[in-house]
């Protein structure tokens, strides 16, 4: 998306600031000014421009800025599922519904019944 170092672990505000700087670099890249972005949007200027300062924003604001930016392929590199997963290839295989809860590690489990 921008210039995000997948490397290092940043903070929720300092994702939040590095994502809405992206974003209004591709809005000025594209020549548009927040007022028209946020009406193909659909949203208000104000949340655009505090989408863009990362000053907090909601997640709905996100996504109708990115899809007016026509930009929606980026929400399909946020957790791409894996084609092929090896527990699927058994005769037994079936699908996950939920996710299971942490069990507690070897360790801990000892500790707690002593």
């Amino acid at each position: 998306m921008g210039h995000i170092d997948p490397t290092r672990s940043y903070t929720p505000e300092e994702l939040e600031y590095e994502i809405g700087s992206s974003l209004r670099r591709l809005r000025i890249n594209r020549n548009l000014e927040q007022s028209v972005l946020a009406e193909r949007a659909g949203i208000s200027t104000r949340a655009l421009r505090n989408l863009e300062l990362g000053n907090g924003s909601s997640l709905h604001t996100l996504v109708c800025v990115v899809r007016a930016l026509g930009r929606q392929e980026w929400f399909g590199t946020i957790g791409p599922i894996a084609t092929i997963n090896p527990l699927m290839m058994t005769r037994d295989a079936v699908p996950r519904q939920r996710a299971s809860k942490p069990r507690p590690k070897k360790h801990e489990a000892k500790h707690e019944s002593q």
